[in-house]
């Protein structure tokens, strides 16, 4: 039997993407004493490495410090529940080999799928997702300091992904629910 690098790619990411949302519904990250509580969203986060390999990051920024480039630290990454490892990397680190071994290697996704750009559009145009104590999906509420909702999506979320080939795969996440789909495979 044939492996479809690509189908693998969009199931692994589809998948993860997922999981994001389940934190965000079964860990309530809201503190309406703190205008900066938006912050603490869980989110997925896409991003390059040095080298421009790519890479995706889980977490929530639980102290509301924006410490990293993701504004999350390795401690308040979502764990890998195959491993234990952290869903963590930093952007100016390499990750041509996959990881320095603390860390969960399907993070990886130019070593692990070929993957060699993302892009967003639709109603998240950075590189990044979170999800509300509801699951509703937010784009931009990295920096908020004012807990209005203003950064819940109102449209279609489409990140598409670039393979070594050039083939590409796009995964929407639709406004108000947060549905996540491969397009294309609406059974997805």
């Amino acid at each position: 039997m044939e492996n479809d690098h690509k189908q693998n790619a969009a199931d692994s990411i589809l998948t993860h993407i997922r999981y994001t949302q389940h934190l965000a519904l079964t860990d309530n990250k809201h503190l309406f004493d703190n205008p900066k509580w938006q912050q603490r969203f869980w989110r997925i986060v896409f991003s390059t490495c040095s080298g421009g390999k790519q890479y995706f990051m889980i977490g929530s920024d639980d102290d509301m410090t924006s410490s990293t480039n993701a504004s999350f630290t390795k401690e308040e990454a979502a764990t890998d529940p195959s491993t234990g490892k952290p869903y963590f990397w930093t952007n100016s680190a390499n990750c041509d080999t996959g990881g320095d071994g603390t860390v969960s290697k399907d993070i990886f996704l130019t070593k692990k799928f070929g993957i060699t750009a993302i892009t967003a559009s639709g109603g998240c145009t950075a590189k990044h997702i979170g999800f509300d104590n509801t699951g509703r999906p937010h784009s931009g509420f990295t920096s908020s300091t004012s807990p209005n909702y203003a950064n819940i999506i109102t449209s279609v979320c489409t990140f598409t992904f670039t393979l070594s080939d050039n083939d590409t795969f796009a995964i929407t996440i639709q406004p108000e629910t947060g549905y996540a789909q491969i397009v294309g495979q609406d059974d997805s």
